[in-house]
């Protein structure tokens, strides 16, 4: 296996067993100087075991295929996802298997597992390599993993595994100093456990020179010269605050700040149980992602974006109420007027043509440029990819556009199966294709092939966002466009992002400079700090969680406060599904006539029919058919929780106030089935 002698370079401490943090470029072979490192961890230590931890789903069977493809010769590797049944035998894959490639979810879930089967201990393996390891902070997946690792450290356990990190950017954690970019990294490094940050420094120019960066240019618009369409929304949401009668509500329509504002005005109305409130925010919202949706697209694709909203509501709701029925006639009435203004050309997003002319000026017929546009949202990328289809000019280009977005599950927009991600990807290295609307999921870690233009659409990221997608741009010659409006706040984030870079590098710099005894102290000290933090975040959380009895916890319909349940009444399914095992909970939901498709497996159950409010048709989860028992599975972003301290809101169930019990199958059974003894 040959490597270039930068990569030789940053490897060498690993080698010798050190823990480090690898630190180069996007394109300059992170992944194969690792996959050494495994191939001489694996050949010179006995009863070794490796896993490479990643965070996105796609690298799993992208980094066996490549990287790591030769290492198959000499050892047996598995490659774990969430999409892979063997999931549940975890343990029994590491028995089999030298060198296991997974999501970090995958590895959380089996040193938490209970089940012989799965459930994995941190010494049972030699090296974890942790891929994007940036992301090692806070509440993150590879954080909790490198707890679990620092508390036995503090206690003085052997044989923990060495642990290498790759990465591109350490990024400044959002300080926009030297000191509080040098404490980030010096966080990250603790975390890590990190003895050093290796980077190429005999060797730069070598580097530099393999790893070309792409030309950044500022592609700005000015505003629209006339916006009827989004006028008339502006209208309808001021009809709407008229209704509401709320002089309190700002009216800088189509910003995020009102946005944040009306989600917090829709909270205050469930919780307070004031439908008219609630109602009229969450339709107010729908209107603001419309004006959001018009600045940054089509106007056709801010106009079907309600008209979709608009057909639900009609087709979930009963509509018995005055506010809904009231909301959506305003619709009716204007929806003809909308779409002919969403229709005329002459007030069109001049985004879009300055993107045409940035795409027309790289791509020709048969000229073999490959390119990546990266926008915001699912729904951005899919409208963009519409709107070149639509566009003729841009056929005559030889444009052979798709969309990639995460594979995560959403009720908003289409999401992509891993088996769709993988085909898309394939088609754009080898295939037909040659331009991606893709969403963050395309800027870290994915084999895609240089392109010789990026275009960052409309974005407001962080500095290490900007440095990936960046570091996509690698053919020579390529240019890196950032596309936005001018004066706005994404070319000011922009040009900071460029700032925070250089201070990310000159902080990178000193942490490589401290004297040993000095780095060593401190990674010490933020360790200590680290675990403590941990644990008193653990024990106030089962605090919380033990605050009110689940018999004095009521639940609501979020939308007809009809009372439904109570706390007592509910149980977790692995510790992360919510069911209700009442019986008599059936007589309070309707159910869809088709199952839901989630496009994943699961141990001992799968989806039913989504499932809705009897009396109003508002949303409240799915089924659960759970090794052949049917149970209503509730998200509890669709409920009010009322307890002995008042009426609140959760978007996630490890928020509330009271415990509820695992789920036990056979005592379910035995007192809902007549079974024979």
């Amino acid at each position: 296996m040959d490597l270039r002698d930068y990569q030789w370079e940053v490897i060498e401490p690993a080698l010798e067993g050190e823990n480090i943090i690898i630190w180069l470029p996007t394109g300059a072979g992170k992944t194969r100087a690792a996959a050494y490192i495994c191939k001489r961890h694996l050949e010179s230590r006995d009863k070794s075991k490796v896993a490479v931890l990643v965070n996105t789903v796609p690298l799993v069977d992208q980094h066996l295929k490549n990287e790591f493809s030769f290492l198959q010769k000499h050892f047996q590797i598995a490659a774990i996802s969430g999409d892979s049944e063997v999931k549940a035998f975890f343990s029994e894959e590491l028995k089999r298997n030298d060198l296991i490639i997974c999501t970090a979810q995958i590895l959380q879930n089996a040193l938490q597992s209970r089940e012989e089967e799965m459930h994995v201990k941190l010494t049972d393996f030699s090296l974890l390599v942790i891929d994007e390891c940036h992301h090692t902070h806070k509440e993150s997946t590879y954080n909790k993993i490198m707890a679990v690792y620092l508390e036995r450290k503090m206690k003085g356990q052997q044989n923990l595994p060495q642990i290498v990190g790759l990465t591109a950017s350490l990024g400044t954690g959002g300080a926009n100093s030297i000191k509080g970019a040098q404490d980030h990294i010096l966080q990250i490094c603790a975390n890590l456990d990190a003895a050093k940050i290796m980077s190429s420094d005999k060797y730069k120019f070598y580097l530099n020179t393999h790893v070309p960066q792409p030309k950044k240019q500022y592609d700005v618009t000015e505003e629209r010269p006339l916006d009827p369409f989004g006028e008339k929304i502006k209208e309808i949401m001021s009809q709407i605050h008229t209704y509401l009668n709320n002089p309190d509500l700002p009216t800088d329509f189509g910003t995020q700040i009102y946005e944040q504002r009306i989600v917090e005005l829709q909270k205050e109305g469930a919780e307070g149980f004031c439908r008219k409130t609630r109602v009229c925010a969450l339709h107010l919202r729908k209107y603001n992602d419309a004006l959001l949706i018009n600045d940054t697209v089509r106007m056709i694709d801010a106009f079907q974006t309600l008209d979709e909203f608009y057909l639900l509501e009609r087709a979930m709701k009963e509509l018995a109420d005055v506010t809904e029925r009231y909301l959506v006639q305003i619709f009716d009435r204007n929806k003809e007027g909308l779409l002919a203004l969403a229709k005329d050309k002459r007030y069109e997003n001049p985004k879009l043509e300055k993107l045409q002319q940035v795409l027309q000026n790289h791509f020709r017929a048969d000229s073999g440029s490959r390119g990546i546009v990266f926008v915001r949202t699912r729904q951005g990328a899919h409208s963009l990819h519409q709107w070149v289809q639509d566009n003729v000019d841009l056929q005559l280009r030889g444009i052979k556009a798709a969309v990639l977005t995460g594979a995560g599950y959403s009720n908003q927009t289409k999401h992509m199966t891993q088996h769709e991600q993988q085909d898309v990807i394939q088609q754009f290295r080898k295939g037909p294709l040659n331009l991606l609307f893709s969403t963050s999921v395309a800027e870290e870690g994915l084999d895609i092939p240089e392109c010789n233009i990026v275009v960052r659409y409309g974005l407001m990221t962080n500095e290490i966002a900007m440095m990936q997608a960046r570091g996509r741009a690698r053919a020579p010659n390529s240019i890196c466009s950032v596309l936005a409006k001018a004066n706005s706040k994404e070319v000011a984030r922009e040009r900071l992002n460029e700032t925070l870079e250089v201070l990310m590098e000159k902080a990178i710099k000193r942490v490589q400079e401290l004297p040993p005894w000095e780095y060593s102290r401190t990674i010490a000290k933020l360790q200590r700090d680290a675990v403590i933090g941990s644990k008193m975040r653990d024990t106030e959380r089962e605090r919380r969680r033990q605050l009110h009895d689940p018999e004095l916890v009521r639940l609501y319909c979020i939308n007809c406060n009809e009372a439904i349940c109570h706390g007592s009444d509910l149980r977790t399914v692995e510790k992360t599904h919510h069911i209700n095992i009442n019986p008599n909970f059936r007589l309070y939901y309707r159910k869809s006539p088709d199952h839901v498709v989630i496009p994943r497996t699961f141990k001992d159950w799968k989806p039913g029919s989504s499932i809705s409010c009897s009396i109003c048709g508002q949303a409240w989860g799915t089924e659960m058919i759970y090794r052949a028992v049917t149970l209503p599975m509730l998200a509890v972003k669709n409920f009010v929780v009322e307890s002995p301290d008042g009426k609140r809101t959760y978007k996630q169930w490890s928020k509330v106030t009271f415990a509820i019990d695992e789920f036990d199958y056979a005592q379910y059974c035995e007192t809902n089935f007549e079974l024979d003894p």
